[in-house]
C-alpha cells in the first residue's frame, strides 16, 4: 500500500483545511487509515482514525473541529474546522494492513494567528 497526503498549506486561526490521503497499491486489503500529525520538537500523535466498517476516534483535542472521512476506496480525508495554532504541524496518513502500519510523507499545515 503506497499513501500520500497533500492539501496542506498556510491558514489563518479559525480558518478551514481539508486533507487528502491518496491510497494506491493493495487498498482491499486496509482494515483502517489514519490520520497522526508531529509538531515541531513534538512527539508523532494520533489525530484520528476511521475503520473498514465506519467507525471513527479522535483526539479530544480535535473532537467536533476535525472530520475523518473514507471517501472512497483510495482516499481518506480530514476536514479541519476552526483551526487553531497549536494544530501546526506535519501532518501524515497511515494505513494499517493486517496488523502492519503502512506510512506516507506528511504534508504541512501551519496555522498563523
Amino acid at each position: 500500500v503506497q499513501l500520500q497526503a497533500s492539501g496542506g498549506g498556510l491558514v489563518l486561526a479559525g480558518g478551514s483545511m481539508r486533507l487528502s490521503c491518496a491510497l494506491s497499491g493493495t487498498v482491499f486489503n486496509i482494515n483502517a487509515v489514519a490520520w497522526y500529525r508531529q509538531a515541531p520538537g513534538k512527539e508523532r500523535e494520533l489525530v484520528s482514525f476511521i475503520t473498514n466498517d465506519g467507525r471513527t476516534n479522535y483526539v479530544d483535542s480535535v473532537k467536533g473541529r476535525f472530520t475523518i472521512s473514507r471517501v472512497n476506496d483510495y482516499t481518506c480525508d480530514l476536514q479541519m474546522n476552526s483551526l487553531k495554532p497549536e494544530d501546526t504541524a506535519l501532518y501524515f496518513c497511515s494505513a494499517r494492513v493486517f496488523g502492519v502500519d503502512y506510512w506516507g510523507k506528511g504534508t504541512l499545515v501551519t496555522v498563523s494567528s
